[in-house]
């Protein structure tokens, strides 16, 4: 039964990808952490009571952080929850 374990465990992994799996791993984990992250932001907005906002915003209002040589008379905000 030993050996038959042995046998197992032996051709069961190499331990030279160890190295490789556990990089792998790190860095699945971190970039699920930093999409999660980053999608509960405070600029995302998950609702459904509004699927399409582009649809909302008028030809006089402005979506620019910064805008330059324009002139909008105002500016359109995101109505959160």
């Amino acid at each position: 039964m030993s050996n038959l374990k042995r046998t197992f465990m032996r051709n069961w992994f190499a331990i030279e990808a160890l190295p490789i799996w556990a990089i792998v791993g790190v860095v699945l984990g971190g970039g699920t952490w930093y999409l999660t992250r980053l999608a509960r932001g405070p600029t995302i907005v998950w609702t459904r009571d509004n699927p399409t906002p582009w649809n909302d915003i008028k030809p006089d209002e402005g979506t620019k952080l910064i805008t330059v040589n324009q002139h909008f008379e105002k500016g359109w905000e995101r109505k959160k929850l």
